[in-house]
């Protein structure tokens, strides 16, 4: 097991307009080499208590009615959707420009940011998230191994449940979940296991073998923004889930943009806009007795309202 210690810098502001070009060469190499690179410090400690301030404040709750906080779709986390609309640091270390040159030369001209969201990992010893590749395009013999970068970064101090990569792993066959064969065959020896304090930001090619460690001794908070060719064949069920939808923004944090930025964001560009979508299935049995419950409280509050009306007319 290795462990990839975080080096220190000082934090650059989230919109530095400058960024060295000798950085942004090792930090490639690194990204193409690996699979994976931890970036310098770019996040400040007032940009970095904003973000957590804000995402602790979904996960207060689940989501429900007229009442905003996390999903559940898992025993083990709550997700957090469409995070760029919570807190101005969200938006700009979406289009740092460290962030920007590393994905231009990695991805190419064409990239946007596809997907914006966040965990809240749970403490298990269950292994409920074990080693995989992030599957996102329609896969088949003919198809090249589409390119996608994941850019990660801790909102709380990760020392368990940490993410682990499998170094050099990358770009070899198309991701998938891993059976218990291929896990045998893993170079162990090449393992990284990334711990760290809450801002560490790295960037990983997401068809590195990758999962998240164990056990998780404690709650783990992170968020992750996936960036790739947007005119690429998306899976099936992605499609079917409205996954890449177009990104949710908050018109307050949006003034100071360029027009790459708006690119990077998608402005304008509806390929994957599916209108009036409605994602198909049975609601459960739990959401339809909610549904029922809250309609029974508000026919009876409203009975009540009524009620102690009447009263006061009486006694006036």
């Amino acid at each position: 097991m290795k462990l990839y210690d975080q080096q220190q810098t000082q934090a650059e502001p989230l919109r530095a307009p400058n960024v060295r070009l000798a950085a942004v060469d090792a930090l490639y190499v690194e990204l193409e080499r690996n699979g994976i690179v931890v970036l310098p410090s770019i996040v400040s400690d007032e940009q970095l208590r904003d973000m957590q301030h804000a995402f602790a404040a979904r996960l207060q709750h689940l989501r429900w009615n007229n009442f905003d906080g996390y999903q559940r779709t898992e025993v083990y986390r709550r997700m957090v959707e469409d995070i760029l609309v919570l807190a101005q640091g969200f938006v700009d270390l979406a289009v740092h420009p460290l962030v920007k040159k590393l994905l231009s030369r990695y991805l190419g001209a064409t990239y946007q940011l596809t997907e914006a969201k966040g965990w809240q990992s749970l403490p298990t010893n269950y292994d409920f998230h074990g080693w995989h590749g992030d599957t996102w395009y329609e896969q088949s013999e003919d198809v090249p191994i589409h390119r996608e970068v994941k850019l990660a970064m801790y909102l709380t101090d990760v020392r368990s449940g940490a993410f682990n990569v499998i170094r050099g792993s990358h770009r070899q066959q198309h991701p998938h979940n891993l059976q218990r064969a291929e896990v045998e065959r893993l170079q162990m020896s090449e393992r990284i296991e990334l711990k760290g304090p809450a801002g560490t930001v790295f960037l990983f090619d997401t068809s590195v073998i990758h999962r998240q460690g164990l056990p998780i001794r404690e709650p783990r908070q992170a968020i992750f923004y996936a960036y790739h060719d947007a005119s690429v064949q998306l899976q099936h069920e992605d499609i079917a889930y409205y996954r890449y939808h177009p990104l949710l923004l908050n018109a307050a944090f949006l003034g100071d943009l360029s027009e790459d930025d708006q690119r990077v964001l998608g402005f304008g560009d509806k390929r994957n806009y599916q209108p009036a979508f409605v994602r198909k299935g049975e609601l459960s049995f739990l959401h339809r007795a909610f549904n029922s419950a809250n309609g029974a409280h508000l026919r009876l509050d409203q009975l009540r309202q009524r009620v102690v009306a009447r009263l006061r007319r009486m006694k006036g």
